[in-house]
């Protein structure tokens, strides 16, 4: 085992942390030590295994935020609702590391609710929805993630 890499798997499972607990850009460290593994390498097995986990990661991004959203819709929350709590999860981000995102998103989605329904008891559904579309959200995103990795194993035997 080169140090190269033992270098993509440190990277690998920081990234894989860093989408559960979210201070680090998981996705983005998994690509960035599979492409520290693969670029040196320079053949078949190294690009394929790139292109394919760098695939697999951009449609997780994208499903990440798709899927949850639409069940958050379906479900009927708002529109307007939802980018409230959008906005106050951007400012959760900053202002509590590490968890402020998911809680200001869910905080903006209750107090949006509680805005609109004037009611707390009505408003708590909408929020325990935003919860299940965060817990789905990072979910979907660990998927990806675990996925991508498996294939840079499987190049790992491979090649």
């Amino acid at each position: 085992m080169t140090l190269v890499t033992v270098l993509a798997g440190v990277l690998i499972v920081v990234g894989l942390v860093g989408i559960v607990v979210p201070v680090l850009p998981g996705p983005l460290l998994v690509l960035a030590g599979i492409a520290v593994w693969a670029v040196p390498r320079g053949d078949a097995v190294g690009w394929t295994v790139l292109g394919v986990a760098t695939a697999i990661l951009t449609i997780g991004a994208v499903a990440k935020y798709l899927l949850p959203g639409r069940r958050l819709r379906d479900s009927g929350v708002p529109g307007r609702t939802i980018a409230a709590g959008a906005v106050l999860g951007v400012i959760g981000f900053f202002v509590v590391p590490v968890v402020g995102l998911f809680i200001g998103f869910v905080l903006g989605v209750y107090l949006a609710e509680l805005a609109r329904l004037d009611d707390r008891r009505a408003a708590w559904p909408s929020a325990r929805r935003a919860l299940g579309a965060v817990g789905w959200s990072i979910l979907i995103e660990l998927a990806a993630a675990l996925l991508a990795t498996a294939v840079w194993i499987v190049g790992l035997v491979v090649g």
